[in-house]
């Protein structure tokens, strides 16, 4: 893994919230090592929004901004369906 990629996977499992290291650091621990540069970039854009805005979006509780829906969003949605079933 790449020197970006491995910074980006620390990141996701070292967030401020204990359910956001799940959520993506779970993803990034299973997927990022087969992303191509612009699904990493995709998702490095996810992660670089505050903490408690990305548990509003995964949660539903507030609309997933136009910016941020997309298909990386729901494919870490899916990622963490799968894992809690």
């Amino acid at each position: 893994m790449d020197a970006r990629r491995k910074q980006l996977l620390y990141r996701a499992n070292h967030r401020g919230i204990k359910e956001m290291d799940i959520l993506l650091g779970g993803f990034a621990s299973a997927n990022l090592g087969d992303l191509s540069e612009a699904e990493v970039d995709t998702f490095e854009a996810i992660a670089e929004h505050p903490d408690r805005d990305l548990l509003t979006w995964f949660t539903g509780e507030v609309k997933t901004p136009d910016d941020v829906a997309g298909a990386m969003f729901d494919r870490i949605l899916a990622f963490q369906a799968a894992s809690v079933k």
